[in-house]
């Protein structure tokens, strides 16, 4: 006989995790089906070195759009560690960088200043003042039903804001307000991260990513997960179970009927190596809208590929600067941009346009084990080791580019601003192998199942509505509707998904609780 739940949810990434943990919660029966051994997704930490006691974010790494009220809502005990030190650039070919210390304005002043950009200091002071506004009216909504584009503008009540950062390609915004190469790609490169677009494009992609990277928290600050990713997916489990849903791993599915208004949907998941038949009331998608349908049999939506490739790095020591001025700890505390001047980054997305790996790469690299020094052994910890994790940007999915080429290219990268070769510093795992890991599209899409191994699941969209859209029913006020009324996105191909946030997951639970009250009870209409 085939069991009946009231939510099955297809994928146990860290979305999916939300949602069922909610809607157990309010009383209802939940189902997690993960294809792999492990939930997590994207959100989950590894020994990537054999032999090596350091347990590393393998796919996502920071924390910005998880709001407090999840955190809160489902009792999770994670620890965020916010980071002093915003970035370090040094300038390719000098012993000069600029230093931008949160907590210091007339240090990040002085940094300006020996740059030579001392007159972009206070502007970019205005641009975070500005930001910091916009922010406070877009990060609250990301946890209500979603409101339309003139409803958002009307909130902010600053139309000249309003045009430069969602109506207008962000580079003119950045042309116009900063002088200096520098300190404009610094700016530039949130808009960026992800996301393959030139900073003049007119389709704006660049300033969704730019408006996402910025309003977390309502600070636009990235905070460090204490015990790595790993540690958010393994509350979230705990918190999923404990409300009562089961988690099944190992549980491909491989086809949903969507049902209707009047029938319930079916799932049919290999769990195994048989196939089983699982009928749900409503069925969540953490997987990608074009996973999705694929499952359901329906027109894939349009691609749209990912951008970048990742490099963790395991060091006995952090490298020394070109800039003695600076201490590596204080410049890797916060994001270290490599080759990220405006008109470089600029070049590297028409050198990728044209089918070649940009050179030298744009990147950006961070290190966990300085803020967080836990996911290290203490062994690992006395002996002065530290992680650096890379994330290049400009690489899109359609180059091609082998592995091996794509962490070339990075490592060249980060050689050219540095006073030492990384290679000497690489510790070496129980095979003598370089403790170096690379992850790139392809891996995603592989690994994942993220079409063109797209972090995102799909292009970005505003956490907005435009004024003409339907928002008839919960799953539209959500943001998180299909073609199909019992199945929803809850993942990070939802309207306001995307990063490690848990927003898909709770607006889908948002969804089906407010569905359930508007007909007074666990049933849609014609559900038995």
């Amino acid at each position: 006989m085939q069991r009946r739940w009231d939510v099955i949810v297809v994928g146990g990434g860290h979305n999916g995790l939300v949602a069922a943990a909610y809607l157990a919660r309010a009383g209802l029966s939940v189902c997690v089906l993960e294809r792999l051994d492990t939930v997590g997704g994207a959100a989950v930490s590894a020994y990537a070195f054999e032999g090596m006691d350091a347990r590393l974010s393998r796919y996502s790494y920071l924390v910005s759009l998880l709001p407090q009220r999840i955190l809160d809502d489902l009792g999770l005990r994670l620890e965020l560690r916010r980071r002093r030190y915003s970035s370090y650039t040094p300038l390719p070919g000098s012993d000069r960088g600029l230093l931008i210390d949160t907590l210091d304005a007339d240090a990040t002043a002085s940094s300006f200043d020996r740059l030579g950009a001392g007159a972009d200091a206070a502007v970019f002071e205005r641009w975070g003042a500005d930001l910091a506004r916009l922010a406070a009216v877009v990060w609250p909504s990301l946890t209500e039903p979603l409101v339309t584009r003139e409803e958002m503008r009307t909130r902010l009540g600053d139309d000249a804001l309003w045009r430069e950062i969602i109506e207008r390609p962000v580079g003119e915004s950045i042309e116009r307000r900063f002088a200096d190469d520098t300190v404009r790609g610094v700016v530039a490169t949130d808009a960026l991260i992800g996301t393959f677009a030139s900073l003049a494009d007119p389709g704006l992609q660049q300033n969704v990513c730019l408006l996402y990277h910025l309003i977390g928290q309502g600070t636009g600050d990235w905070d460090v997960p204490v015990g790595g990713m790993g540690a958010l997916t393994a509350e979230l489990a705990r918190a999923a179970r404990e409300a009562g849903v089961e988690i099944v791993t190992g549980a491909a599915v491989v086809a949903v009927d969507p049902g209707d208004g009047a029938t319930d949907a079916t799932v049919r998941a290999v769990v195994e190596g048989g196939e089983q038949t699982l009928v749900a009331g409503r069925v969540l998608s953490g997987a990608s809208p074009h996973e999705l349908a694929r499952l359901l049999g329906d027109p894939p939506p349009p691609p749209a590929e990912g951008a970048q490739v990742k490099v963790n790095l395991l060091l006995s020591r952090l490298p020394r600067l070109r800039d003695e001025s600076v201490s590596p700890e204080l410049a890797f505390g916060g994001t270290f941009h490599i080759h990220e001047g405006y008109q470089h980054l600029e070049r590297a997305h028409a050198e990728a346009e044209q089918g070649r790996i940009p050179a030298p790469l744009p990147a950006e690299v961070y290190c966990h084990s300085l803020t967080d020094p836990s996911i290290l052994s203490p062994e690992l910890q006395e002996s002065g080791a530290q992680t650096l994790t890379l994330f290049g940007l400009h690489t899109p999915h359609r180059l091609g580019a082998s592995r091996d080429d794509l962490q070339r290219a990075a490592l060249e990268s980060l050689d050219s601003v540095l006073a030492e070769p990384i290679a000497p510093l690489l510790l070496r795992d129980a095979s003598d192998r370089p403790c170096v890991e690379t992850k790139t599209t392809a891996d995603l899409e592989d690994g994942l199942r993220l079409p063109g191994g797209n972090i995102f699941h799909g292009a970005l969209a505003w956490p907005f509505v435009e004024d003409d859209e339907p928002l008839d029913t919960p799953a539209q006020r959500w943001g998180v509707a299909t073609a199909h009324p019992r199945v929803l996105l809850c993942g990070s191909g939802s309207r306001r998904g995307g990063a490690v946030s848990g927003l898909g997951g709770f607006a889908a639970a948002q969804a089906v609780l407010e569905s359930l009250e508007s007909v007074g009870g666990r049933a849609l209409p014609g559900d038995s």
